[in-house]
């Protein structure tokens, strides 16, 4: 454990955020200004006079690279590069070798030319003709930097990418694609960076305080990785139970408290196996294709936490052991006195409901999984209806 997390009294957990979490603001301002320039050279340089028509069309940023979610020392991010003329999913992992080789060149020589603010570093791969490719921007006087995990992609949002509040039948036609292009290559959740536009649209305009608690919950997990050294449960997966915790904490009368919410969170990693979260915001149940497929998700083993965006990966992944040991770090601390007030009374999580199964009570655990089967059957018996 951390001395210094561990130490810090729970009803100061804010101020350990803010003056332990956040990242520099110089560094941010210089950072944006770097990833720009990136950017602007690679729609400029790639494939210029190639023959054939691919050509970086734009790029876009996901992961922990802004002010909302960048975390002070080390964070990572994902610069998704769209290409245009692809024009399905699986043109993308026929180029993709391609066009990770010739984003490599381009990088490569950037770093010679040295036009960033920062200290820019591509990162040597090992393995001859990997898939992947990543770089560093870092200010070594701050102790801090970013490493971005470059990632070439099919534009499937193409025509809808402006429309931020879409309604998910307009999202049909590119999940059925998705769906039927997953399954006949056996490629499920191999897809979710052409939906990056989709994951900022999710996690934007979110509070303030949620992204502070998402800070803390990355906090943590650095801790994990660093005492445990093995294998953990995707760092996304815990950014979007912790979305979740924060939903459903705003649906309480109580005051919301940091330290309320992060104890539901570690609750929650605590009896991952029961684990069922979904969001309907991009797609639902209501086109009979992608219901049929999201029933045949929802019944799958749990954890299962679906992609906000992309139906077909299960951001839990399915390494079970990792989860375990992950459970039982949390199970530490929720054991431990950190979650003592002053007066050493209890901070206690929310009692949190469906779609997540948890509870202390396995009648309540039972009465919700009948809910959702029933959900599940009634699916069912409009699609077996409607064939």
């Amino acid at each position: 454990m951390s001395r210094e997390l561990f130490r810090t009294p729970i009803w100061r957990l804010d101020n350990f955020i803010e003056d332990q979490l956040l990242p520099d603001t110089t560094f941010l301002t210089e950072l944006r200004a770097d990833i720009d320039s990136i950017s602007a050279f690679l729609k400029e340089r790639c494939f210029q006079g190639a023959t054939h028509p691919m050509r970086v069309a734009r790029v876009v940023m996901g992961g922990s690279y802004d002010e909302h979610n960048a975390l002070k020392g080390r964070s990572e991010a994902n610069m998704v590069v769209f290409f245009n003329d692809l024009t399905s999913f699986e043109d993308q992992l026929k180029w993709q070798q391609v066009f990770i080789e010739e984003i490599r060149k381009h990088l490569l020589q950037l770093q010679q030319e040295k036009p960033c603010k920062l200290k820019f570093e591509v990162q040597s791969s090992e393995e001859p003709n990997t898939r992947s490719l990543t770089f560093k921007l870092c200010s070594p006087e701050r102790q801090q930097e970013v490493e971005f995990d470059v990632q070439p992609a099919y534009d499937a949002l193409y025509e809808l990418r402006n429309n931020t509040y879409a309604e998910p039948q307009f999202y049909n036609k590119i999940y059925t694609q998705l769906i039927h292009e997953c399954t006949t290559l056996e490629k499920e959740g191999d897809f979710s960076i052409c939906f990056t536009d989709l994951h900022q649209n999710f996690m934007r305009y979110r509070a303030p305080k949620l992204w502070n608690l998402i800070r803390l919950v990355k906090h943590w997990y650095q801790l994990c990785k660093e005492k445990l050294r093995e294998p953990l449960p995707p760092q996304y997966a815990l950014e979007l139970l912790t979305v979740y915790v924060w939903e459903h904490s705003n649906k309480n009368q109580e005051k919301v408290t940091t330290a309320k919410n992060f104890r539901t969170f570690l609750e929650l990693v605590a009896y991952y196996k029961n684990l069922r979260i979904y969001w309907t915001w991009y797609y639902d149940f209501r086109h009979q294709e992608v219901c049929a497929y999201l029933c045949r998700q929802l019944k799958k083993a749990r954890p299962l936490i679906l992609d906000p965006a992309d139906p077909t990966r299960n951001v839990a992944g399915s390494d079970l052991q990792a989860w375990d040991l992950l459970a039982k770090e949390a199970q530490t601390w929720i054991h431990s006195n950190f979650f003592r007030n002053c007066d050493m009374s209890l901070v206690n999580g929310w009692e949190v409901s469906l779609p997540t199964v948890f509870s202390g009570s396995q009648a309540v655990m039972d009465r919700e999984e009948r809910k959702l089967d029933f959900h599940l059957s009634t699916c069912w018996e409009v699609l077996s209806n409607s064939g």
